[in-house]
């Protein structure tokens, strides 16, 4: 079982309220301490490779935070375990709820193009408690070089969702899959993504050069029946 705690706070700007949001999640084994504005991460503490993540892309404006959050974030952890242990000797271990992830959505995050690197994205959403585990494969083998997975991230609704990520160059033929799991699951849920280039309409072209050659010959037309006309006079 693992429990979150999320605190929200209203933040007031010229262009209206923000949303500013902090997640203390904990179970024996695991935990999780994220940061995030109107629903996009800014810091999240990686406990495995023990560090602090400001996952924010380089084209906006980096904020980042200050040094000892991720100290901070295993002290918190601490406070979090403390809690979670008192919680169930007091309710005597409820049964734990558990909402399956919904079928998972996998994209490409640029447009394809052959032999140009590009990022899959697999996305899944409506489950709890977090995590889920994602596993990718290229032509039926397992993959786990250049794939990333981000924490958790609440919904309003006190589901969660989570996204992961693989770095690959677009070859024709190849077939990717995304392949979940999670507890409240009897058998995984997989999406499959195949390389595919979208080729340029040849509708376009067609119609406009049927278009001109129609209005040639529309002026060639013309231009006969006036000479025509003109000897006649």
């Amino acid at each position: 079982m693992i429990i979150y705690l999320c605190f929200c706070d209203q933040v007031p700007s010229v262009s209206g309220q923000h949303e500013d949001i902090g997640i203390t999640g904990c179970s024996d084994s695991d935990g999780e301490e994220l940061y995030a504005l109107d629903g996009e991460e800014l810091w999240y503490a990686d406990f495995v490779n023990k560090r602090g993540v400001e996952p924010q892309p380089s084209f906006i404006d980096h904020m980042s935070y200050e040094e000892g959050a991720y100290e901070g974030a295993v002290g918190q952890q601490q406070i979090c375990k403390q809690n979670l242990k008192a919680d169930l000797q007091s309710y005597k271990n409820p049964p734990l709820q558990l909402d399956p992830p919904s079928s998972p959505i996998i994209y490409s995050r640029d447009d394809v193009e052959l032999d140009q690197q590009n990022t899959l994205i697999c996305h899944v959403t409506g489950f709890y408690p977090a995590p889920v585990k994602i596993q990718w494969t290229k032509n039926g083998q397992k993959v786990t070089e250049g794939t990333s997975i981000n924490v958790p991230f609440p919904n309003k609704d006190g589901s969660f969702r989570q996204t992961s990520r693989l770095e690959f160059t677009p070859q024709l033929g190849d077939v990717y899959s995304c392949t979940v799991n999670h507890p409240a699951l009897d058998q995984s849920l997989t999406r499959i993504w195949d390389v595919e280039v979208q080729q340029p309409s040849v509708g376009p072209a067609v119609f406009c050069g049927l278009g001109l050659t129609v209005g040639l010959l529309g002026v060639a037309a013309g231009t006969f029946f006036l000479i025509k006309g003109n000897e006649c006079s």
